[in-house]
């Protein structure tokens, strides 16, 4: 599933084709995705200038005057930005086409992205307005965190990935930011300590701004809006390196199952 900074990647890449252009029409091959998509939105979004393109979490929001409209690239879309005249494949399920001839083409294979209109207060949407703060954000902070977490038994791991708490720290980027601050995935995260979190926090923002400057995490299924990869899978510490040595101290790796998802850590870095 594209995380944060494959979503950030993206929003950045096709941001200069679209800002600032007209939409021509909206093509829709296939109106099922994880939910229905408008049928109306050709009608929203026809003769609309495309004002502003931003990211709450993983959803990215095309303002234009009258509304805006959400795309979440669920587990396996991707945007494109490609000529309008281009011949549709099969997963193509999505065109937004524009004054400059070029097109915002979404792929979806497995069809569990969305693309929805919010109208003009996108952030009181029901599916934004209970997210918790940008990791990159000055709301997110030790003290915030820390607060957060008393009396928690919860594995820090799956606390950190609770999108109510903080947006956009998914399973790879929580790997790694855990890695980079020697606490063990399965440690309650009412038991991290005030000096942990701060270090933790560090961290969380360290590898996703490090991830969103090198492109985003190479996946099976993401591609960035220019169709290359990202890069930023060649730098991971522990994420998919089971039995691998340690950058660190040349122990194995491990992989464990904590909610529902593959954790990988060091047992000698990570307490």
């Amino acid at each position: 599933m594209p995380e944060l900074p494959e979503v950030e990647t993206t929003r950045r890449g096709i941001e200069p084709h679209l800002l600032d252009e007209t939409v021509v029409r909206v093509i829709v091959r296939d109106h099922r995705l994880r939910w229905p998509v408008p049928k109306t939105l050709n009608k929203k979004l026809q003769g609309q200038k495309i004002e502003k393109i931003n990211r709450r979490g993983k959803y990215i929001l095309l303002q234009v005057e009258e509304g805006t409209t959400l795309i979440h690239l669920g587990m396996s879309g991707s945007l494109r930005i490609i000529d309008a005249h281009t011949p549709a494949e099969k997963h193509d399920h999505i065109d937004i086409v524009v004054s400059s001839g070029k097109c915002l083409r979404m792929r979806d294979p497995r069809r569990f992205g969305s693309v929805l209109w919010a109208g003009k207060e996108p952030l009181k949407h029901k599916l934004l307005q209970k997210l918790g703060p940008e990791p990159l954000s000055d709301e997110f902070t030790s003290d915030y965190i820390y607060t957060k977490s008393r009396q928690r038994n919860q594995a820090i791991k799956t606390f950190i990935m609770d999108s109510h708490l903080v947006v956009g720290v998914g399973n790879i980027y929580a790997s790694e930011a855990l890695f980079r601050c020697g606490i063990h995935p399965k440690r309650a995260a009412g038991k991290v300590s005030m000096h942990r979190y701060k270090n933790l926090v560090d961290s969380i923002r360290e590898v996703l701004s490090e991830a969103i400057d090198n492109g985003g995490t190479t996946l099976r299924d993401f591609v960035s809006s220019e169709g290359t990869p990202g890069y930023f899978a060649q730098k991971l510490n522990v994420y998919g390196r089971k039995n691998e040595p340690c950058h660190s101290c040349n122990t194995a790796i491990r992989q464990i199952t904590l909610g529902q998802r593959s954790t990988f850590y060091c047992p000698d870095c990570q307490h």
